[in-house]
């Protein structure tokens, strides 16, 4: 039997968690490499794919037929199904005109003459330098995540090559499982961020305004709360807590919970925001109003007051950069939101906020009947008898 070590049985065991976390490291460092190689395998077999004109030049067929000869080749060393090589392709083509674009640009400004190149260097030379940025960041950044999130954004973005870069880059930073991100596929993320009513520009120091419009959506999808009947304030911002890991998740990157109903001391009076953050990528305070109703003038003036509030109670000079107020309402006005932001000498957002999806009650056209899709595969039957 084994006696187990009890001689410098600290250090022992400090260097069995030494060891345990360098082995874990190196098993994530394998696993990404082997992703970036199998990553490269795809865009090539889709780069050959679409430069042989593969589909007209061998036929309906060819995706079968390569899946069953790579599997011959290489002695079932390789089992690449059809659906895969189908997707390699899509890969390569929904990414490689942005790339081929930065590119261009690239040969455009070093194929000028000397004297266009000389008018216009001071203004060129950074314009190419942060386009071969970019285009070593987007490549960088395609081969960082796994190919099933790849699979996921090609089937829902149709196309959109920004929209898919986009979701990538939101992958890589917040480290998204392949059911977050399909959750956000679903949930229009990209057409929702950054897109609340905010006077940032003019309130924030230039350095971050951009930063903290990103952090805010318009619409919040509240749909995590299950609320489907009639609700109160109470109502709603329980279910929220109560669902704190997807409020937070919806909320976005960097978002940490501080408290409900948090209570300042403001001269004689008790005051009690709603719902309050901290955002580490800000390193500010985020002050949350939710509100069920249609927004308000006064809404604004009221989440203003908090914002300044919380400047002078929690915020700590050279810790914390300027607070931010953040109302989500049930329905807006653009306008009276917009006028209310001018007035306000606070950073201050405003967005809405949906509880479900609801789809249009006529629907025909859009969903077959089971007559058409009878008749449909009674057509395919006839094609396949001939």
């Amino acid at each position: 039997m084994v006696k187990p070590i009890s001689i410098l049985e600290k250090d022992y065991s400090q260097w069995l968690k030494d060891l345990s976390s360098r082995y874990r490291r190196s098993q994530i460092k394998a696993a990404v490499k082997v992703n970036q190689e199998m990553l490269q395998f795809y865009w090539e077999l889709g780069r050959d794919i679409v430069e042989r004109d593969a589909e007209n030049r061998y036929g309906s067929a060819f995706y079968e037929s390569l899946s069953k000869d790579l599997k011959v080749e290489l002695s079932d060393e390789c089992a690449i199904s059809p659906s895969t090589i189908r997707y390699a392709k899509r890969f390569y083509v929904l990414y490689i005109q942005k790339i081929k674009n930065l590119q261009q640009f690239a040969e455009d400004f070093i194929n000028e003459n000397f004297q266009q190149l000389a008018e216009k260097m001071p203004h060129n030379k950074e314009d190419i330098e942060g386009q071969q940025l970019l285009m070593g960041h987007i490549i960088k950044d395609l081969f960082s995540i796994p190919w099933g999130h790849h699979m996921l954004i090609i089937d829902k973005v149709k196309g959109n090559h920004e929209k898919a870069l986009f979701f990538v880059r939101q992958t890589i930073e917040n480290g998204w499982s392949r059911s977050v991100l399909l959750n956000f596929l679903d949930t229009d993320l990209y057409e929702r961020q950054g897109k609340a009513i905010t006077n940032f520009t003019r309130t924030l120091p230039e350095q971050t305004s951009d930063l903290a419009q990103e952090i805010t959506k318009d619409p919040y999808n509240f749909a995590f709360t299950g609320i489907t009947g009639s609700y109160n304030e109470r109502l709603l911002k329980d279910a929220l807590l109560n669902n704190i890991t997807n409020f937070l998740i919806e909320l976005g990157s960097g978002f940490a919970y501080v408290g409900k109903e948090y209570r300042l001391q403001v001269g004689e009076t008790e005051k009690f925001i709603d719902l309050l953050f901290y955002n580490l990528n800000l390193s500010c305070y985020v002050v949350v109003e939710v509100k069920i109703g249609k927004f308000e003038f006064a809404d604004a003036g009221q989440l203003g007051g908090y914002v300044v509030s919380c400047n002078h109670i929690l915020r700590k000079e050279g810790r914390d950069n300027p607070t931010i107020g953040l109302l989500i309402c049930k329905s807006k006005d653009r306008i009276e939101a917009q006028y209310a932001l001018e007035s306000s000498t606070q950073p201050i957002g405003i967005s809405e906020y949906e509880l479900e999806r609801f789809y249009p009650t006529k629907v025909e056209g859009s969903i077959p009947t089971i007559e058409e899709i009878e008749t449909k595969l009674s057509e395919m039957i006839k094609e396949t008898s001939k």
